[in-house]
């Protein structure tokens, strides 16, 4: 599977989301996706799971170098003490040392952003997270944290996928070679019955998700992180990586809407 190198690290493009899985459940997904080949996994604070994904990753026993594990502080813990305090909390539910990458999760209009990232650079500087960055960043807060405070960002998580244009956040992001990472990167589901995709998939043995996924792999510094928790999907996901889209097939998918947003964005956090 392809890695994106960022900021001393090797990231897998595609990984597993883990939004909204829970207990047993969670941990199912999670060893079921390590079983067939998944090196990246993707959790938070914000979404209850980390005891179950490390009782996953103690189980599949693989050797911590192989492993990319990105878990996020959540727009409520962004003073120094609070960080500090989420991140340890993080640690002990996700039973590693080290996690591959921390993410501020959501902006806060309150957050004092040098002292932000401060904290996360003297994590950095620790040991205790390989890398740093941020999710649901416009480009004016890439602006703060990249020029003004130049941490060393390692990515900006955001939704894209093909129904979403999310080109002024890449030209930025692009420029300064810094990777997207794309969340519901199937539109929560509405890719699966788009009649364009479907029929890019007819063309080539596969479903219009596959198309989708493979769309947005084939970009340049761009990583993918669908939630999966059928062993089926997650097979599935993986296997989107074998399609080969042609210009014309770029061209259909370009003319697609694309503002079609499953997350509302903005500094107050809201999910559908």
């Amino acid at each position: 599977m392809d890695n994106l190198k960022t900021q001393g690290i090797s990231m897998p493009k595609l990984g597993l989301g883990t939004f909204r899985m829970q207990g047993d459940a969670c941990r199912a997904a999670v060893e079921s996706a390590l079983s067939i080949g998944y090196r990246h996994i993707d959790t938070a604070e914000m979404y209850a799971n980390e005891e179950p994904i490390g009782a996953a990753l103690a189980a599949a026993r693989l050797p911590r170098g192989e492993l990319h594990v990105t878990t996020k502080v959540w727009h409520e813990n962004l003073s120094p003490d609070a960080i500090r305090r989420a991140f340890d909390a993080s640690l002990t539910k996700l039973r590693l040392d080290h996690v591959d990458l921390y993410l501020v999760h959501w902006p806060s209009k309150s957050a004092n952003w040098g002292a932000v990232f401060e904290t996360l650079m003297k994590l950095k500087e620790e040991g205790r997270t390989r890398a740093i960055g941020v999710a649901n960043f416009t480009t004016a807060l890439l602006k703060i944290a990249v020029e003004d405070i130049k941490a060393p960002i390692a990515c900006n998580q955001v939704e894209y996928h093909a129904m979403l244009d999310q080109s002024k956040v890449l030209a930025y992001l692009n420029a300064r070679s810094i990777p997207l990472v794309a969340y519901c990167p199937l539109a929560q589901g509405r890719i699966a019955s788009d009649p364009v995709l479907a029929e890019i998939g007819a063309r080539h043995n596969a479903t219009a998700a596959q198309v989708a996924l493979k769309w947005l792999l084939d970009q340049d510094g761009v990583a993918a992180i669908p939630k999966a928790s059928r062993r089926e999907s997650q097979q599935a996901n993986l296997d989107a990586l074998k399609i080969t889209l042609d210009d014309a097939d770029r061209k259909k998918i370009a003319a697609l809407p694309k503002d079609r947003r499953c997350v509302s964005p903005g500094f107050a956090p809201v999910w559908d």
